[in-house]
């Protein structure tokens, strides 16, 4: 997984609530067990509409989504991150999520930031008015801050366990192999007190 420690670019002001999964990314495009190509199918229902803000010039190449309350709702698939990160975005921004999306975003390297209603409002804001800029808002995982090109600052909490994964790069096989010694050492010692438990291919 790629470490996480610092995002600026361009936000898209989204900012709907109650926003699941399967706007996020479409049942049709769960046949796939790939990451690749996912993001074609990110947010296709809203993206077939005219004018919509996912396909605005504006906002091409943003990292940062700004949304609304319970982002992430609806059924648990993981598809939604990979669709996510695929279509190029690193963080969201939202007053709330659904556990398990939560879950996901943080497993796959997708940074989800709560802010309550009136910094969002005020991103939303930001967004727009600074849509010309090249990076208007930032994030920095470190001392936990979304800053402006305005001179706003909100400070946001975070799972000390999660900001050390995403900060290191992390994910459940590498967290694993943090403890490859101890684990080495436990399955010697249990060799030597019980070789019977000890499977015979293993012995020779």
């Amino acid at each position: 997984m790629k470490p996480v420690s610092h995002i600026s670019g361009k936000a898209i002001p989204f900012g709907a609530k109650n926003i699941d999964t399967d706007i996020i990314i479409p049942a049709r495009w769960l046949k796939t067990i790939s990451r690749e190509g996912l993001g074609k199918g990110a947010f296709e229902s809203i993206r077939s509409q005219d004018g919509n803000i996912f396909d605005d010039p504006r906002f091409s190449g943003a990292p940062i989504l700004i949304a609304g309350d319970n982002f992430g709702c609806g059924s648990s698939r993981e598809h939604a991150a990979w669709a996510m990160a695929d279509f190029g975005i690193q963080a969201v921004i939202a007053p709330s999520y659904s556990d398990i999306f939560s879950g996901n975003a943080f497993k796959n390297g997708l940074l989800a930031i709560e802010l309550p209603q009136e910094a969002i409002d005020r991103l939303m804001q930001v967004a727009e008015d600074a849509a010309d800029e090249e990076e208007p808002v930032s994030i920095d995982l470190e001392s936990q801050t979304v800053t402006t090109v305005f001179q706003d600052r909100f400070a946001f909490e975070i799972d000390p366990f999660r900001k050390k994964c995403l900060l290191g790069g992390l994910d459940e096989i590498a967290i694993t192999l943090e403890s490859e010694g101890p684990i080495a050492d436990y399955e010697a010692k249990q060799a030597a007190d019980k070789p019977w438990l000890v499977p015979s291919s293993a012995m020779s």
